[in-house]
């Protein structure tokens, strides 16, 4: 994992380091916004997502049990200059990167991810319903019709700490609200945007004495909708925030990495925060 997180560090700073050089000779303020057809656009930042209450359904050798009502958090990493700007870890954090192009006037399309973290809570009383063989578990086993169980990270847990990756398409609208200075050395836009794509998850499970981590595969499908201001700067570089909203719906997570038949399926809605850094060029 470590390997794959260095060689997506280098070939992103590795891309800005390409688009910078290549828009040197045009770096003086431009008169055309970069909104406008044939535009494009990149951008990183880092996200903080809550999610709804949900039920988990987990399924695998000696049972199939749902866990209603469950609560669930993200995991910011904390500031830490050697993680934050270290290409090697730059990727730890939940983060949110982005491709843009203007195929129209205030219209884009862009391709990305959220790096989002999605980490079951500890300590917390669910409704349980199900059931698990007798051995599989010391604390649970039974027939179960929506008893109040207590959850604790030593027998149960589940999260996609290393990452709930929400990949997909966005059509984004803007539109421009006001401009600042002569050479207007500042554009206030705002947008809004659809999403659609697929969810990548990286999953730790937790249960019947087995704790397994990592666990990759494609794990269901997401929609969302988003909204947000945009601040472009000397007509190149940008400040971006956003709010999104929006559903994922698990179909089937891979828990086990070596068994097809374990796994678990979920729906939850989400609404997070973004704040990101871009740069904005035509060729």
């Amino acid at each position: 994992m470590k390997a794959k997180v260095s060689v997506l560090s280098r070939v992103f700073l590795l891309f800005i380091i390409t688009v910078l050089l290549s828009s040197l000779p045009v770096f003086s303020q431009g008169k055309t916004p970069k909104t406008t057809k044939g535009s494009f656009y990149l951008y990183w930042g880092y996200n903080r997502t809550i999610y709804t209450k949900s039920s988990l359904r987990c399924i695998g050798e000696g049972y199939d049990f749902i866990m209603k009502n469950l609560n669930a958090s993200d995991n910011p990493e904390r500031f830490n200059p050697n993680v934050y700007f270290n290409p090697k870890k730059v990727t730890i954090p939940q983060f949110n990167v982005r491709f843009g192009y203007f195929f129209k006037d205030k219209w884009s399309l862009s391709i990305g991810y959220d790096h989002m973290k999605y980490i079951m809570d500890n300590n917390q009383l669910v409704n349980l319903y199900g059931h698990v063989d007798e051995g599989v578990s010391d604390q649970w086993s039974g027939d179960y019709e929506g008893e109040t169980m207590r959850t604790n990270n030593k027998f149960i847990h589940y999260e996609n700490s290393d990452g709930l990756n929400y990949m997909r398409i966005e059509l984004s609208r803007y539109f421009q609200l006001a401009t600042v200075g002569e050479k207007n050395w500042l554009r206030v836009n705002t947008q809004l945007g659809v999403s659609s794509g697929f969810i990548l998850s990286f999953n730790d499970f937790n249960f019947g004495n087995q704790f397994d981590r990592k666990t990759v595969s494609i794990s269901g499908y997401a929609a969302s909708i988003s909204g947000g201001f945009r601040f472009d700067f000397f007509n190149r570089f940008f400040i971006q925030t956003n709010v999104v909203g929006g559903m994922i719906h698990q179909t089937k997570v891979k828990t086990r990495p070596n068994d097809d038949y374990s796994h678990a399926k979920q729906i939850f809605g989400f609404v997070g925060s973004e704040t990101v850094l871009g740069f904005a060029w035509r060729f």
